[in-house]
């Protein structure tokens, strides 16, 4: 028993991932261990046996007898599925090995199974494999899921708040795992739970891995049959577990590429229909089918901007079964909202706006110039009016007849006006930035830490159009301002919110973070700076010095772009001034300059 296994979790981002190749996802596979032998050669002569069987016997009887021994133990469940995944690849004719001679000396003659027969009994061990007591196995142990709440996110040292000196006390929110041999005796339940939660996940493993055989040994005639694995492999790829969610993401690649796909894009677009649709039908029933939204996930991590006029009415079904349940279900459904909005940045980065936006600075502040020039040229003539000289060259300037304002068009002329409709991805951002302002707020961190991760998309999003991304960074500055002051977990993530606020509202924020946000940052770095320079080496390990050394890297980049005011620099550079000594850590003295 492997206890890696099963505590090991895929905490990468799927959509980082995305342009991972078959290689970065088969060089993770996991060894497989046997209890007689360990030698890498022993375990691919009896793979080899394994195909030569399913080449040369007789494909439905050794199916029926393999998925008996499967049915009937779990003992047996492993080695039966692994036989059976190579066997469907021999009577393919995978990586079958050369003829063998019979006694007589003759070359016997094999030959690899007919498609039809193939087919049928692929679906017979696809529908073994998928059903509900084989496929929705418990990976994830009880102890685990106590991990994620929210008094055991916290780093066992002592933190400290930027709003108030108070410090939290380690002993509340020290972080609990499964206990170990090495603090204290193992339970009998708990080593057959981590039995069974490792059994569990190599089966998970092997079942996958016969999908791909599957998709290998029928190739494009595998394509009708997408209809019924594709989902239930998405769902292992939105899995916890890495390593089952890592033997998903590499059947998927050996589906795509036996089934004639380019890429992952490909094979999620062109089976994109029936799988929304399953979404959409189990997410009315949330209860039965909680791994829906993690399909969802998945789909958004490996597509592009086509898929959006599709999902439109399922995003909207996420925000519903987001309101009716978010006691329950917030987390999962903001993991999808994140994992929307990031593929909404991927797709429509606004990049261009940004230009334009720095292009237009240089633009006005050259139109600054020349409205000087024209300003001194006006004063002079001016002058000379006062003083009785160059009167009758104004005259006749002003005796001409201005030139007819040109005719507005006869369609806007006396009509109202009308607002354009948004973009679609505009108009969904701004629907889950609405949820996301209302959520700032909840009691569970774990919640609060997700929302304020999409939040940040969001406003990367809307920085295209300021008219929209005003009015809402107006109605969320509440709730973010409240999250400044919250633990250091949630300061973190608050302080990076506020660093892309910054950067794309501008001016607009000017005076709210002169008067609600740098006398807080200003006298935490300020409280923290005889810390930091007493501590050792393992204090970098700690929230505190990640905190510094965030606010340290976006203090200067905010005031630059929000264009502060010189008693605003004075303090911050005051603030930040003790984190030029010798004393405090390389990377705070870095960040500080």
């Amino acid at each position: 028993m492997d206890v890696r296994i099963v505590e090991e979790r895929s905490y990468t981002d799927p959509i980082d991932g995305y342009s991972g190749s078959h290689d970065s996802y088969t060089a993770h596979t996991q060894r497989k261990h046997f209890l007689y032998f360990t030698d890498e050669k022993i375990f691919s002569v009896l793979m080899e046996i394994c195909r030569t069987l399913g080449y040369y016997g007789n494909i439905y009887l050794l199916t029926d007898h393999l998925l008996d021994l499967y049915r009937q133990s779990s003992a047996y469940r492993k080695p039966a599925a692994m036989v059976l995944n190579e066997m469907v690849r021999g009577a393919a004719g995978i990586a079958v090995a050369a003829p063998a001679n019979c006694l007589d000396g003759s070359e016997f003659q094999g030959r690899s199974a007919s498609t039809e027969d193939l087919k049928a009994t692929v679906v017979s061990i696809l529908e073994e494999y998928t059903s509900l007591n084989n496929w929705h196995l418990k990976t994830v142990s009880e102890e685990t899921d106590a991990d994620r709440q929210d008094q055991k996110l916290l780093s066992p040292f002592r933190l400290q708040s930027i709003s108030s000196g108070e410090i939290i006390s380690s002993t509340a929110n020290s972080l609990q795992v499964i206990p170990s041999s090495s603090t204290s005796p193992a339970t009998p339940s708990s080593i057959s739970t981590l039995l069974q939660l490792n059994g569990n996940i190599w089966q998970l493993c092997i079942q996958l891995e016969g999908v791909a055989c599957f998709a290998q040994a029928l190739r494009r005639d595998f394509r009708p049959l997408l209809m019924t694995s594709l989902y239930p492999v998405l769902e292992k790829a939105g899995e916890d577990t890495l390593l089952v969610s890592q033997a998903a993401l590499s059947t998927m690649m050996d589906i795509s590429k036996a089934c004639g796909y380019s890429s992952l894009k490909d094979l999620i677009n062109d089976n994109s229909d029936y799988l929304l649709n399953d979404i959409s039908v189990n997410l009315q029933r949330l209860s039965q089918h909680p791994q829906a939204p993690r399909v969802l996930t998945v789909m958004l991590a490996h597509s592009d901007c086509s898929l959006l006029p599709l999902i439109r009415d399922i995003v909207q079904d996420v925000l519903m079964a987001l309101d009716l349940s978010y006691d329950h279900s917030a987390a999962l459904f903001c993991s999808v909202l994140h994992a929307l909005m990031k593929a909404l940045a991927r797709w429509f980065p606004p990049s261009c706006c940004r230009t334009s936006k720095s292009l237009s600075f240089r633009t006005s502040a050259k139109q600054e110039d020349f409205d000087i020039c024209q300003f001194l040229l006006d004063y002079h003539k001016q002058k000379e009016l006062a003083e009785g000289t160059g009167i009758e060259e104004d005259e006749t300037e002003d005796l001409e007849v201005p030139p007819p304002p040109e005719c507005e068009d006869a369609d806007d002329a006396g009509g109202p006006d009308v607002k354009a409709e948004l973009p679609s991805h505009l108009s969904i951002t701004k629907d889950i930035m609405e949820r996301c302002i209302h959520l700032l707020s909840d009691p569970s961190l774990r919640l609060r830490l997700k929302v304020l991760d999409v939040l940040e998309q969001c406003v990367y999003v809307l920085s295209e159009r300021e008219d929209e991304l005003l009015p809402m960074a107006h109605r969320c500055w509440p709730a973010l301002l409240q999250r400044l002051t919250d633990d250091p977990l949630a300061v973190l993530r608050a302080f990076r919110v506020l660093c892309t606020l910054g950067e794309t509202c501008g001016d607009f924020l000017r005076r709210r973070v002169s008067k609600e946000v740098l006398p807080k940052l200003s006298s935490s770095l300020a409280r923290q700076a005889p810390v930091s320079a007493k501590a050792g080496p393992v204090y970098t390990h700690t929230l505190a010095y990640k905190l510094q050394l965030a606010v340290l890297q976006g203090l200067g980049s905010l005031c630059q772009r929000l264009n502060l005011s010189e008693a605003d620099l004075d303090a911050v550079c005051e603030a930040c001034l003790p984190y030029l000594s010798c004393r405090q850590p390389i990377r705070l003295q870095e960040a500080c300059l």
